[in-house]
């Protein structure tokens, strides 16, 4: 499981979404970081477009934690990004910089992720791209 979790975030600092979406279920749930759980493959796969669009990030320090029962995993990473477009209601974008400690959870099923939730500090980044 840590080799699938690791792949996860080697293709998302390509910015490669169609390896991302090959590692993922068909009913993936996707829980975004203060916003509302999102359900399958074709959701996950406009969030990581619309991702794409706003932000250019590469996670740093990364470390996976797997459970003893092999079903759940967690990441800490630092994300060093751009703000590239601005994102709805958020603060007008640009190109800022900036960098953040986050935090992932994974479920996996049969060499699939099933779900991923992902925490960052909002408040910290809308302070650091004003």
């Amino acid at each position: 499981m840590k080799d699938l979790i690791a792949r996860y975030f080697e293709v998302f600092n390509k910015g490669d979404a169609a390896a991302m979406l090959a590692l993922v279920d068909d009913n993936i749930e996707h829980d975004i970081n203060q916003g509302k759980t999102q359900v399958g493959k074709a959701k996950f796969e406009a969030f990581l477009h619309h991702m794409n669009e706003c932000y250019k990030e590469d996670l740093k320090d990364l470390t996976i934690m797997v459970s003893e029962n092999g079903k759940n995993a967690s990441a800490e990473f630092m994300v060093h990004g751009t703000y590239l477009k601005t994102d709805g209601s958020l603060p007008e974008a640009r190109n800022q910089k900036y960098f953040i400690r986050a935090g992932s959870f994974f479920e996996v099923k049969n060499n699939k992720i099933t779900r991923v939730t992902t925490y960052y500090n909002l408040p910290l980044w809308i302070e650091m791209v004003k």
